[in-house]
């Protein structure tokens, strides 16, 4: 079983940047895919990044491609997200997911395939 906290989110104003870290627990993060998920009020989590256990695949959303950039340190048990170029709309809770190795990449992309979830950290662009 995997545990994850997110971190890093805020008030940040439009065109500033942030990091989101998420924490996980367990000795098998290495094993997980692991993906970025946002949700706007009233909405289904959508998806955001992904990234493949060994860290070599990464998929975007075509709403952030090219403004974020998701990342892994295995070693650290930790998962990041980095946007910078931020939008009003990009304002939204924030989760991480975990999941086990997927497939095909459209699997990334479906969050019933992320067996964990944090908590959500929020996010607030102002314009």
């Amino acid at each position: 079983q995997v545990q994850l906290v997110e971190s890093g989110g805020g008030l940040v104003q439009a065109g500033g940047s942030l990091r989101l870290s998420c924490a996980a627990s367990g000795r098998t993060f290495s094993a997980y895919a692991m993906g970025w998920f946002r949700q706007f009020p009233g909405t289904e989590r959508e998806f955001v990044a992904s990234i493949s256990p060994s860290g070599t695949n990464m998929l975007y959303a075509d709403s952030v491609k090219g403004r974020g950039t998701i990342s892994r340190d295995n070693a650290k048990n930790m998962l990041y997200l980095h946007m910078n170029s931020l939008k009003p709309e990009d304002t939204a809770v924030y989760y991480c997911a975990a999941g086990r190795p997927m497939q095909y990449n459209r699997d990334y992309y479906r969050s019933r395939e992320y067996d964990y979830w944090g908590q959500g950290t929020q996010v607030t662009v102002s314009s």
